[in-house]
C-alpha cells in the first residue's frame, strides 16, 4: 500500500498530507490538502514505482485504493462517510460491477456524488485511480 503514512505540513490557512512514498522520492504532489473544513484528494493508486498490480487481483485492488483513500480522510479527522464528491478512473470499463462491490463497504447511508470515468491508461500500470472532496461533517 502507498500511504503506511502521512506526514503533516501546515501553512496559515492550510494543511497539507504527504505520503512516506511522496516524500521519501520527493515527489510534487500532497495526497491531501485541507481548507478549512474542506479536504482535496489526491489522485490515488494502489500501485506506485516499482510495484506490479498484474499479481493482484481487480477486487484487491480496488480495496486497496480506497484502504488509501480512507487513510487520507482518516489523517484529517474525518470518515469515508464526509465524502461529498469522488471521481473514479478506470482502465477497463468491464471493472465497474466488481469495483462498486468493493466501493459499496466503505459507505454507510448515502453515496457520494461520483464520476466512473474510462481512461486508456494510469500511471504505474495501475487499473483504477481515485480522487475526491470530502467535508467535515458538524455533529
Amino acid at each position: 500500500m502507498l500511504l503506511p503514512s502521512l506526514s503533516l505540513a501546515q501553512s496559515p490557512d492550510r494543511t497539507y498530507l504527504k505520503s512516506r512514498l511522496a516524500t521519501e522520492q520527493n515527489l510534487p504532489f500532497s495526497s491531501g490538502v485541507i481548507k478549512g473544513d474542506t479536504l482535496y484528494i489526491a489522485g490515488t493508486t494502489a500501485t506506485g514505482p516499482g510495484t506490479d498490480n498484474r499479481t493482484i487481483s481487480v477486487e484487491d485492488e480496488a480495496h486497496q485504493v480506497m484502504n488509501d483513500v480512507k487513510r487520507v480522510v482518516e489523517q484529517a479527522g474525518m470518515t469515508m462517510d464526509d465524502i461529498v464528491s469522488i471521481q473514479v478512473f478506470c482502465t477497463n470499463l468491464a471493472n465497474y460491477d466488481t469495483f462498486n462491490r468493493v466501493y459499496r463497504t466503505y459507505f454507510h447511508g448515502h453515496y457520494p456524488a461520483r464520476a466512473f470515468v474510462g481512461v486508456n491508461q494510469l500511471l504505474f500500470g495501475a487499473r483504477f485511480e481515485v480522487m475526491g472532496i470530502a467535508v467535515k461533517s458538524r455533529k
